[in-house]
């Protein structure tokens, strides 16, 4: 079976791997569609991103769908030829974290396609795959690229409940990619009356306006960009920061009312504050940090057609042109998210 596996920055393999038969609990994945996701993105320009570089070869990919080949020993809940989404959280249920509902924290978590860990635990963009059960969301009546969207969803959903109730809040989104545009979806869907999204891209911008903005700017080519929001000490209630920019969170937090909260997905590496502001405005500052239960949400929202993520697939390519697919993820200027075939 074919494998997408990064060596170092700009050197991204097709390999040929072998696989095995599904353990007890397991079923085999016959591999359908897997998003690129920003992670796989450092991974493949710069070799990782902050603290966490490649140290080994590694498989890239955590957003995927396939079609159930074969079960394992002891799994009825599941059948063969099924379309589902597959959860790359895999905690280990057995650690402090875990026993406190805190799997995304869990102390030996095995998230596909991370460096975070040594050895690395190698990813899902390869053409079979063995999963546990308990990691397949049934995703009838979806398609494969709709599927895979699963996991971007699932970690907007969590920060999304990090939140609170957004009823009749003022909501900024900085950064309109994937995790940007889904943010988005999840705040209005969450009761939010008025939102801003904030973008270097007209490209993307165009696409949060369609997806439910009431305002978009580019702040690149808007002088002051956000002025209009700082007087009587700012204007949003919650900010949504996907972009992993420091100027981003620092002009976002200029513009953040008192007692506002500051959501931060996006992960840029670490960051100067000015820690006066968030202290004397009484912010609120959240990291959010993947998911676990809030998969399986995603799922039954897609599945009811209570979100609709197809505006954001923009191309899929095939498995052997996987590289022009990660060119393709980089350019924020034509893609949002771009998905492999398997």
């Amino acid at each position: 079976m074919k494998a997408l596996v990064i060596h170092a920055a700009k050197d991204l393999r097709i390999e040929q791997h072998d696989y095995v038969p599904p353990a007890a609990g397991e079923v085999q994945i016959t591999m359908a569609c897997g998003g690129i996701c920003g992670s796989d993105l450092h991974y493949y320009k710069q070799g990782g991103f902050g603290s966490i570089k490649l140290r080994e070869p590694m498989i890239l990919g955590h957003e995927v769908s396939g079609y159930i080949s074969e079960l394992g020993e002891g799994v009825q809940s599941l059948e063969v030829g099924q379309l589902v989404a597959i959860s790359p959280s895999r905690p280990c249920n057995a650690c402090r974290y875990c026993y406190e509902g805190l799997q995304n924290q869990c102390l030996n978590m095995r998230f596909y396609g991370s460096a975070m860990p040594f050895p690395h635990i190698q990813g899902a963009f390869q053409q079979v795959l063995n999963v546990e059960a308990s990691q397949c969301a049934i995703a009838a009546g979806l398609s494969p690229a709709v599927a895979a969207m699963a996991e971007p969803l699932a970690v907007c959903l969590h920060a999304t409940r990090l939140a609170g109730s957004l009823v009749g809040k003022k909501v900024l989104i900085t950064g309109c990619g994937p995790i940007g545009l889904l943010s988005l979806i999840c705040a209005r869907r969450n009761g939010a009356d008025f939102i801003v999204a904030t973008d270097v891209s007209n490209f993307t911008l165009g696409i949060a306006a369609s997806s439910g903005a009431d305002r978009v700017i580019n702040v690149a080519t808007t002088d002051n960009a956000l002025d209009e929001f700082l007087p009587e000490k700012g204007t949003f209630d919650v900010m949504y920061e996907c972009s992993g920019s420091e100027k981003a969170l620092i002009d976002g937090i200029e513009a953040m009312r008192p007692g506002g909260t500051i959501l931060q997905l996006g992960l840029g590496g670490d960051m100067t504050l000015p820690m006066m502001a968030i202290t004397a405005k009484e912010l609120v500052l959240r990291g959010s940090f993947r998911f676990h239960s809030e998969f399986h949400t995603g799922i039954n929202l897609l599945r009811k057609n209570l979100i609709d993520v197809t505006p954001l697939i923009t191309h899929t390519v095939g498995i052997d042109d996987a590289i022009e697919g990660f060119e393709l993820a980089s350019d924020r200027g034509r893609s949002v998210k771009t998905q492999i075939a398997f």
